[in-house]
C-alpha cells in the first residue's frame, strides 16, 4: 500500500515546537508519510526556540527537500500528496501564498497545492493582527480547501502542560488529513 504524502512546511514565525509534534504524529500514522520543506527562517527560529537541531527536525521527516530546490516533486501538480500544512506559517509566507508569489519550493508548494484543490492548512503565528494579515487571511479562506488555524491555546481538555497544549494543537492540525492521533481530545466526544 502506498503511503499519503503530506507536504509540511515551516516558516519563521514562532511555534516550531508544533511542528516537531506535527511531524511526530505524522510518523506515528502508517498511512502517512511527510515531505518536509523548511525555510531558512524557520531553521533560525529552530534555534531560538528549542534545543533541537535541525538534523532532529528533518529525522523526523520521511522525505527532506530545501527550499531552495524548485525542480522538486511538490513543485509540480502531478507530485501525489494529500495537500499542505504551514506550521508556522509567517505573516510573510502567507503574503506570498496570498500574492501568488511562488519564489521558492514553500511558496511554489503551497501555490501547486491551492490549483490542485487540495487542502491547505496554514498555522497562522502573528499578534497583533493588522488589517493587511487579516485581509490576507480572510481571502485565502474563501477558497475551498484552505483552512486558516492560528495555533491558539485552549482550555477545555484542562492541560496541565505546555507539552499538552502543544499536542492538542499539532492534532487539530494534522485532523484534516484523517492523521488518527489517539490522544487528541474533541470537544465533548
Amino acid at each position: 500500500m502506498d503511503k499519503k504524502r503530506i507536504i509540511i512546511g515551516a516558516s519563521g514565525a514562532s511555534g516550531l515546537p508544533i511542528l516537531k509534534k506535527c511531524l511526530e504524529l505524522i510518523q506515528a500514522d502508517e498511512r502517512y508519510e511527510s515531505v518536509l520543506v523548511m525555510s531558512e527562517s524557520a531553521k533560525l527560529t529552530l534555534s531560538l526556540e528549542t534545543d533541537d537541531s535541525v538534523e532532529d527536525i528533518e529525522a523526523l521527516a520521511d522525505i527532506v527537500l530545501s527550499e531552495t530546490d524548485i525542480a522538486a516533486g511538490p513543485a509540480s501538480g502531478t507530485f501525489r500528496t494529500e495537500g499542505m500544512l504551514i506550521v508556522p506559517c509567517s505573516m510573510k509566507t502567507l503574503a506570498g501564498i496570498h500574492a501568488g508569489y511562488a519564489e521558492n519550493l514553500l511558496l511554489r508548494a503551497a501555490d501547486v497545492t491551492l490549483k490542485e484543490q487540495r487542502r491547505l492548512i496554514l498555522a497562522v503565528r502573528e499578534t497583533p493582527l493588522n488589517p493587511i494579515h487579516l485581509r490576507n487571511m480572510q481571502e485565502l479562506s474563501m477558497i475551498p480547501g484552505v483552512r486558516i488555524i492560528p495555533p491558539m491555546m485552549e482550555f477545555y481538555t484542562k492541560p496541565e502542560t505546555i507539552d499538552e497544549m502543544v499536542y492538542h494543537l499539532a492534532a487539530k492540525l494534522v485532523s484534516p488529513f484523517g492523521v488518527e492521533t489517539p490522544e487528541y481530545r474533541r470537544w465533548k466526544d
